[in-house]
This record gives structure tokens, C-alpha cells and sequence, in this order.
């Protein structure tokens, strides 16, 4: 599936299996928007 030019909203992205998709989904060329309870950890991910 093609994901350029789109943007994929992940709950709960800051670590595990949302962290993991977020990755993989920057990888496929899409924007990618993390929320999480832990903002701190989501900033983290979000870096990387």
C-alpha cells in the first residue's frame, strides 16, 4: 500500500507495538502524528 503524501494518527505511539508501526509507516514515506499519555516518551519516538 502506498503511503506517500498521506498521514497516519497513532494512539499510543510512543512505545511497543504503536512505536513500531510509526516506524514502519515513516519508512513507507507517510507523515506520521504520535499521541500518547507519556508526552514525553512520544517526543522520544518521535525523533528517532
Amino acid at each position: 500500500m502506498e503511503f506517500e503524501n498521506k498521514t497516519v494518527l497513532i494512539t499510543g505511539g510512543a512505545s511497543g507495538m504503536g512505536a513500531a508501526s510509526a516506524r514502519l509507516f515513516v519508512e513507507a514515506g507517510a507523515n506520521v502524528i504520535i499521541v500518547d499519555r507519556n508526552g514525553e516518551l512520544a517526543q522520544q519516538t518521535a525523533a528517532e
